[in-house]
């Protein structure tokens, strides 16, 4: 949740009024306070939680588009990567939560970094989250299918990887390119 809030108030997506400070990994971050914002995104990361446990998530994005137009501006790809032997063996797996801290820090200040050479987003957006799962998932209700939702003539930034004991995270974002040479 901290990326996604991350990601709404480095792009503008919500007024920066309605974030405020909280220290999590060591670092000053923005999370929103707009109550339908928290509660979706509370919902999501909820049942994120819940599918990760059970490595049934290959993918999360986040993507924003122009709301004049629907047009898809940014698409924030993060591929998870699970092992599903971790679970099943009987030694647990040793990393320690100040390493995975430690990687998560410096993919969220990436995205921070990031931001500084992404076009401008010129136009009122909006953001969608889409979740890629197993295929034969139940839908949860007030969830919808949709496609993926590409960029068209982008560009692609990979980010920084972090890895747990169970999951590897791997991040890009493909934005569109400014249509003068």
């Amino acid at each position: 949740a901290y990326g996604i809030n991350s990601i709404l108030y480095q792009r503008g997506i919500y007024p920066p009024e309605t974030f405020t400070r909280v220290q999590k990994y060591g670092l000053t971050l923005l999370v929103t306070t707009d109550p339908e914002l928290k509660n979706y995104l509370n919902n999501v990361v909820e049942q994120m939680k819940e599918w990760l446990y059970k490595c049934i998530v290959q993918r999360l994005v986040v993507v924003i588009s122009s709301i004049e137009n629907n047009e898809v501006l940014e698409r924030w790809q993060f591929d998870i990567e699970c092992d599903k032997t971790a679970k099943d063996e009987s030694v647990p797996r040793e990393k320690s939560q100040k390493a995975i801290q430690d990687e998560i820090r410096s993919v969220i200040r990436q995205i921070t970094a990031t931001v500084t050479f992404l076009p401008l987003l010129e136009t009122a957006c909006a953001f969608d989250l889409l979740i890629y799962t197993d295929k034969d998932l139940a839908v949860p209700e007030k969830w919808e299918e949709s496609g993926p939702q590409f960029v068209a003539n982008s560009e692609e930034v990979r980010l920084r990887s972090f890895t747990t004991t169970i999951h590897k995270v791997n991040s890009m974002v493909a934005y569109k390119k400014d249509s003068f040479p």
